[in-house]
């Protein structure tokens, strides 16, 4: 039976970028909204090192220009019914492996894509490697898995797994990338790069199989929706692990669309406090700023005060001990932009102004929200589109 080598999407993705040191981070966030642009830049570094390449681009995601056209047929949030926001800045499909196994049979070696899943960039490749029905739904529930399990990259070997003296990781400084052996019959084992730090094994691999898993029963995703309630892991070797035993069922009528939209401001000021007493001179700071923003006549939806080493992540117990420093976070949602100016600036003003023992303060920092939502579109009204060099 033919065998397929898989590596992480990740890996492929950054071997591909290093040497693209005229490509700044900001230009390498846009190019998967403009996967043109990225079929561009890989060409020329391609040419550039003498390496001839066929790429195929896929398109058909980005609905954005047809957002009025959505909003009128009366799409709405998936999860609470709303409308449709008026300021969108994105509209994208998550599309699923079949376009990308159909560019592959079409002779690609290189396929950019714009937004899809996950999993598809590696169920893709199997697809078209081993010759998959699109309907196969017991062969695609495995590559399925195969790709949810590899699409963290270093999270599967160890990276978010690490926890000194309960969960240890040998050389997590050289953490190895995870790879996938899959067989044409569905047949999936998880491995790493080998003389790599990191650890694959079960336990990993649990964690990562129930990540972002919202129903263990009915994984849905483009291609199929994947039942994992009996899946079975085996570890056959050092840093190797069989996945055994996933179920399959039809897709679903509709693609899952991320609508991103401008939602306001954030105003966010910090400072911190040290020494005996600290939390209660910045719980009093944090009063003075809320009585200060009322007094300057600012009035916001939502604010956020956060002591941070304190409070900030379970919020206040009564039985915790007191640190000797804490820092003052405070954070505040409006529609209006000095409102939210003016919150940075206060908290900043503790300095000179607030309780004793006030240093450290950031800059007051406004940030305009980018919030997203969720949509579920038929999927009639979304159509794939597969640009190949030399085709007209």
């Amino acid at each position: 039976m033919r065998k397929l080598l898989l590596l992480t999407a990740a890996l492929a993705f950054a071997r591909a970028l290093k040497d693209m040191r005229d490509v700044d981070l900001v230009h390498v966030h846009m190019l998967y909204r403009f996967p043109q642009a990225a079929a561009a830049a890989l060409r020329r570094k391609a040419e550039e090192a003498g390496i001839a390449l066929q790429i195929a681009v896929i398109t058909g995601d980005d609905l954005t220009p047809r957002a009025d056209e959505i909003r009128a047929a009366g799409v709405t949030e998936m999860f609470s019914g709303g409308v449709m926001p008026e300021r969108l800045t994105t509209m994208n499909a998550y599309l699923g492996a079949q376009p990308i196994a159909l560019a592959l049979d079409r002779g690609a070696d290189v396929v950019i894509t714009g937004r899809c899943v996950d999993s598809a960039v590696v169920l893709g490749p199997m697809v078209h490697a081993f010759g998959w029905s699109y309907d196969d739904y017991a062969k695609l529930a495995f590559g399925t898995l195969a790709g949810h399990l590899l699409e963290c990259s270093g999270q599967l070997t160890g990276g978010c797994f690490a926890d000194p003296g309960k969960k240890e990781v040998e050389d997590l400084a050289g953490l190895g990338y995870p790879l996938a052996d899959v067989w044409s019959d569905g047949r999936v084992e998880i491995a790493k790069t080998p003389g790599s730090g990191g650890r694959l094994d079960i336990a990993t691999c649990t964690e990562q199989l129930l990540y972002e898993m919202h129903d263990p029963s009915a994984y849905i995703t483009p291609d199929c929706v994947v039942d994992i309630t009996d899946v079975r892991l085996e570890q056959v070797a050092r840093d190797r692990v069989a996945v055994r035993g996933p179920k399959g069922r039809p897709r679903t009528p509709t693609y899952k669309v991320t609508v991103g939209y401008f939602d306001g401001y954030i105003g966010e000021g910090q400072v911190s406090f040290g020494g005996p007493n600290a939390v209660a001179r910045a719980k009093l700071g944090a009063e003075v700023v809320q009585a200060r923003l009322k007094e300057r006549g600012f009035a916001y939806p939502e604010l956020q005060v956060d002591l941070i080493g304190y409070s900030s992540v379970h919020g206040e117990l009564p039985s915790r001990p007191e640190p000797y420093e804490v820092r003052l976070r405070i954070a505040a949602r409006t529609g209006d932009r000095r409102a939210a100016e003016a919150v940075g600036f206060e908290t900043r003003a503790l300095h000179m102004h607030g309780p004793a023992g006030a240093g450290g303060g950031s800059d007051p920092m406004v940030r305009e929200i980018l919030a997203v939502q969720s949509v579920l579109l038929p999927r009639e009204l979304v159509s794939p589109e597969i640009g190949l060099e030399g085709e007209a």
